[in-house]
């Protein structure tokens, strides 16, 4: 089922979207807000929260991207669905960041360690979506990206699986540093321009 009314839907499927985010976004400034409240409950981990950091980061990142929807004339329940379950990833990536409890694990390090499977493969399964969400937005949207963007993929994917296969906290530390510079640099370097 398509849809003509793409400037009509779109700021509908941009609410929804919205929703989403904004929740992840809560779940993510809560759970800052309890460090700064409750300081010494559990054990602080610079690896939990630069990935907290940047999956803030990425989240305004995805937000400022969706716009270029706006520039869509035909919408399939399929395309809005994909949107929804790209958000959704998202969303996970958050909850999984600050979970209700981690009291059986003592502090955020060892939780984002034995938790590192499910987020660095919901984490890798963006790195897919975005390709996907980029060939939605249409050929003018693909020729406004630099070569940077074609290696984003690949380079994201072996970040994940990387972290992925160690437990080791300085290597998980690296990673985090590795992901912060290329955010920092993608959006210096591309969204300067746009």
């Amino acid at each position: 089922m398509t849809s003509q009314f793409g400037s009509e839907l779109f700021p509908h499927i941009r609410v929804v979207m919205g929703i989403v985010l904004g929740l992840a976004m809560s779940k993510l400034l809560t759970g800052f807000a309890g460090l700064v409240q409750h300081p010494g409950r559990y054990r602080l981990s610079a690896v939990h929260l630069l990935w907290a950091g940047s999956i803030l980061v990425e989240l305004i990142l995805f937000w400022w991207w969706e716009f270029a929807l706006s520039q869509l004339q035909v919408w399939t329940f399929g395309t809005f669905m994909f949107l929804i379950g790209y958000t959704v990833t998202l969303y996970l990536m958050a909850a999984l960041l600050f979970p209700d409890s981690i009291d059986e694990y003592g502090g955020y390090e060892a939780y984002f360690i034995r938790r590192r499977y499910w987020f660095f493969g919901l984490l890798a399964a963006t790195f897919v979506f975005d390709v996907v969400d980029t060939m939605i937005k249409g050929d003018a949207h693909w020729s406004r990206l630099s070569t940077d963007y074609l290696l984003q993929v690949p380079f994201g994917l072996v970040l994940c699986a990387v972290a992925c296969a160690t437990r080791r906290p300085r290597v998980q530390l690296a990673l985090a540093l590795v992901h912060i510079s290329y955010q920092t640099y993608w959006m210096t370097r591309i969204l300067a321009t746009t």
